[in-house]
């Protein structure tokens, strides 16, 4: 598939963006300014001001002799990519793939997205008069290169989309200024007469790199198509994503179940191709007025099942509001992984964790319940100490080649993190008479230990716990351990662990 760039240049962003906020200043001739080298000059113009003869880089004293009644707007750092920034992220209701250029573009990747808007030209149409709607003066083209596209949004004169394969003989004709080169190279080329970028490509390349050097090659091969050009997207690019765009906004939640559902039974059918399945899906709806609204769910296994996804991500639709209504769909996929395929029999046998209901079941409990992940699995870990000898399992079927550790001496309730307690002991190695924790004096009657249980041998600051099962005279038993050797100041040592039954 050939590659589609549509370029959005916005030639007086920040003015544009200073009389959205304040509508008195439209129709003023309005700059923003900057002191550079202990000047004060201009660094953007509305189209009133460049109307009148002002330009950038010009001194404000020279901009004032040519227009007295001049608005003056400080320049703040940071303002036009911050502008950009989100006219970025806006923009990805159209495409995924939408990047920052300099202090007044947008690039963006749109090959294989214009045929769901019926076409470049209404595609093209409906991104450009969207974003002048907002109150930017933009200018855009298409073409099959970032630097065709850039250089005909500014130059070109007849017409911004460029069919595949036409970049090169439209671009020609533009000035050397189109090859984005530095003010020196295009001085010089002016100096020798070379006015057009065709006057530029009949030199052999040898002799155009030893006079301007490697970077007029490499603009002219990414202009024509012959390198490829990177750029950076504001949001990385989700292998399994789909869109659908809506001829008429939608409000009501029976007409997004239907959105979601054309969009599961799309990205459904691409991931059982590829032999995968979702762990984790997010759908977002894209506003009329610009925001987002976006729902999401995660399941215990890898699923490429449209009802049951579909039941998860629906009951969450009443979150989401529409407002004037959602223009663009997009579900995305940021979590995938192998689908193990599954054989189909007459009756269920399987008890467990095979069980064929169980992940499901737990999904469901996880999408109703507020707590992130309230079911959760856990599987041993190579470790001694207790509160690392468990880890969290990545899904509700994953195997661990470590055996669970005899739970005979084993506490059934064991703290996350053990907390101090003060105690009273004998002498060392013997087990606590009392201990106090949360402000609750315990007296111990029996007592077992010490067990020696040593954080890992390879480790640089190696540390070991004595642990003592004790019990009270009410039946209570606890799991408390001394860190370390006794040092005689043992209310500083000694923790409690967990709670037997």
């Amino acid at each position: 598939m050939t590659k589609r760039f549509l370029y959005c240049w916005f030639p007086h962003l920040t003015t544009d963006w200073l009389i959205l906020c304040n509508p008195k200043l439209a129709g003023e001739a309005l700059v923003v300014t900057a002191h550079q080298h202990g000047r004060i000059i201009v660094t953007a113009a509305s189209q009133v001001a460049q109307a009148k003869g002002i330009r950038n880089n010009m001194s404000v004293a020279d901009a004032m002799l040519i227009e007295p009644t001049i608005r003056v707007a400080k320049e703040k750092p940071g303002r036009a990519e911050k502008l950009l920034q989100n006219l970025a992220l806006w923009c990805l209701r159209y495409t995924p793939i939408a990047a920052v250029d300099g202090q007044d573009g947008l690039i963006l990747d749109i090959t294989g997205c214009a045929h769901l808007w019926g076409g470049e030209e209404r595609y093209f149409r409906e991104i450009i008069l969207k974003l002048r709607s907002k109150g930017f003066d933009v200018r855009g083209a298409i073409a099959d290169t970032i630097g065709a596209a850039w250089a005909n949004a500014r130059y070109g004169r007849v017409h911004p989309i460029l069919k595949p394969g036409e970049q090169q003989n439209t671009i020609l004709s533009f000035s050397p200024a189109a090859l984005r080169l530095n003010p020196i190279t295009l001085v010089r080329l002016r100096n020798l007469g070379l006015r057009r970028i065709s006057d530029i490509a009949r030199i052999q390349r040898s002799a155009l790199r030893r006079r301007f050097g490697d970077e007029m090659i490499l603009r002219l091969d990414q202009a024509f198509g012959q390198v490829e050009e990177l750029i950076t997207p504001v949001v990385p690019v989700e292998i399994f994503e789909e869109r659908l765009p809506c001829l008429d906004p939608i409000r009501t939640a029976g007409g997004i179940e239907i959105a979601l559902t054309r969009l599961l039974e799309t990205l459904c059918l691409r991931l059982q191709k590829n032999g995968k399945g979702l762990r984790e899906a997010i759908f977002k709806g894209y506003r009329l007025d610009g925001k987002v609204e976006q729902i999401s769910v995660g399941t215990s296994r890898a699923s490429a099942h449209v009802p049951h996804l579909l039941r998860l991500l629906a009951e969450k639709i009443p979150t989401m509001e529409p407002d004037l209504g959602f223009e663009v769909f997009s579900l995305t996929a940021p979590k995938v992984e192998d689908a193990a395929s599954g054989q189909e029999a007459l009756w269920e046998t399987a008890r467990g964790l095979e069980h064929s209901g169980l992940p499901d079941l737990v999904d469901r409990i996880n999408n109703i319940v507020p707590e992130k992940d309230a079911v959760k699995r856990f599987l041993p870990d190579a470790h001694h100490w207790p509160e690392r000898s468990v880890r969290l399992a990545v899904s509700i079927r994953e195997k661990s080649d470590i055996p669970w550790p005899d739970s005979a001496d084993m506490p059934a309730v064991m703290l996350k993190k053990p907390e101090p307690i003060e105690v009273t002991a004998p002498i060392p190695d013997y087990p606590p008479m009392h201990f106090r924790y949360r402000g609750k004096l315990h007296t111990i009657t029996k007592a077992d230990g010490p067990e020696r249980i040593a954080n890992e041998w390879w480790l640089d600051n190696v540390q070991y716990r004595d642990y003592y099962a004790v019990e009270e005279s009410n039946g209570a038993r606890y799991w408390l351990f001394r860190s370390g050797d006794y040092t005689g100041t043992p209310t500083r040592q000694w923790f409690i662990h967990g709670f037997f039954a």
